[in-house]
């Protein structure tokens, strides 16, 4: 049932945003050098590696890093980077990762390639082996303000009370935190 939801609203949420992905897309190339999307090596279901798309946010010479290990992140940010990323827009072109089957909807964030504790602690706890997310349990108790230990432990949680309610609900909170940009990293 999850992989049915996953692709009937990927397709409809498509269908609806096909005009503003358009825009977007417009004004990534206009406001920076590169191409409009990042494509980004990511750890999937049973940590095998796919390339994530994302509306690049960042100019193209920053480092392939978690922002979050990065001194000043706001440096590498593209003109509209910051908008993109406060508003979630950047995340729109997973919709056609979770049409493809590489994501679901709801499961943990996929982790950067090089994101190797993050990794070891998901494969440790079993974590690895749902697909990853749009969105999450870790990502709406705190996103980027959690510690990785902290994250794994939401992600345990999410895996072992798994449903389609639990879903419903991570995407209902996802959404009031979308629209409140609420623990979004700048």
């Amino acid at each position: 049932m999850k992989r049915l939801f996953d692709i009937f609203f990927s397709l409809v949420l498509i269908m609806i945003l096909i005009a503003p992905m358009f825009f977007i897309a417009l004004a990534v190339l206009m406001t920076s050098k590169g191409p409009v999307i990042y494509w980004s090596d990511r750890i999937g279901k049973n940590n095998i590696i796919f390339k994530m798309p994302k509306y690049r946010s960042m100019k193209t010479e920053t480092p392939d890093i978690a922002t979050h290990l990065m001194v000043d992140p706001n440096q590498y940010l593209s003109p509209i980077g910051n908008f993109l990323r406060r508003s979630s827009l950047d995340e729109i072109p997973q919709l056609f990762s979770i049409l493809r089957g590489q994501m679901s909807f709801v499961g943990p964030r996929p982790a950067l390639f090089n994101q190797y504790d993050l990794i070891a602690l998901r494969e440790d706890k079993k974590v690895d082996h749902l697909a990853p997310g749009l969105t999450g349990w870790a990502q709406v108790n705190g996103r980027d303000d959690l510690s990785i230990s902290e994250k794994v432990l939401l992600d345990v949680e999410y895996l072992d009370n798994q449903s389609f309610w639990f879903d419903l609900k991570i995407l209902w909170i996802t959404l009031l935190k979308v629209i409140n940009t609420h623990g979004i990293a700048h």
